[in-house]
């Protein structure tokens, strides 16, 4: 097929076109990663470090007043205790916790009220498995996902329904 000298310069202009939209500005864009697995992040000595402490314990004062609900594990469809700290543990400190209170009764290591610091779990329960969970956040008090028709809450561990309880403390 013969080209038309008439078109000449219209090809030309599109040549030029095409290779300076192919080049943009001359920078490749940065390769993103494609995250399929949740990232996980080593912890010092298997535990939490400092700095996750404080993001969890952060996180978790960021919740307070999302609704509860049983079963539930976002923001945004609400919390029952396990599944606030399962959120906030995965989104904070990348760390996957078990989603029910009996399993977190033996999650981590075992600890005194005296030891207790932010990032901590209060466990609850007057049998031998906890039945409900919360994240200490420092000064006395905890955060958790109560009851139904509740809402996320910062409670005091010295309150006498709490103490009742029998509260217990483990460090991830």
């Amino acid at each position: 097929m013969a080209l038309n000298p008439r078109h000449a310069p219209l090809l030309m202009w599109g040549l030029l076109g095409l290779a300076i939209s192919l080049t943009g500005c001359g920078n490749t864009p940065p390769a993103v990663p494609l995250v399929t697995e949740p990232v996980h992040v080593e912890t010092t000595l298997g535990r939490l470090t400092p700095e996750q402490a404080n993001d969890v314990t952060l996180a978790a004062l960021g919740l307070v007043g999302t609704p509860y609900r049983y079963g539930g594990n976002t923001p945004a469809g609400g919390f029952d205790c396990s599944g606030l700290i399962g959120y906030v543990y995965q989104s904070r400190a990348y760390i996957k916790a078990p989603r029910t209170t009996a399993e977190l009764g033996f999650w981590g290591t075992a600890l005194s009220q005296e030891e207790l610091r932010s990032g901590d779990l209060v466990l609850f329960g007057t049998a031998t498995l906890p039945n409900h969970a919360g994240i200490y956040v420092g000064e006395g008090r905890f955060v958790h996902a109560p009851s139904a028709g509740g809402t996320v809450r910062l409670e005091r561990l010295d309150a006498r329904h709490w103490l009742a309880q029998r509260p217990r403390f483990r460090r991830p």
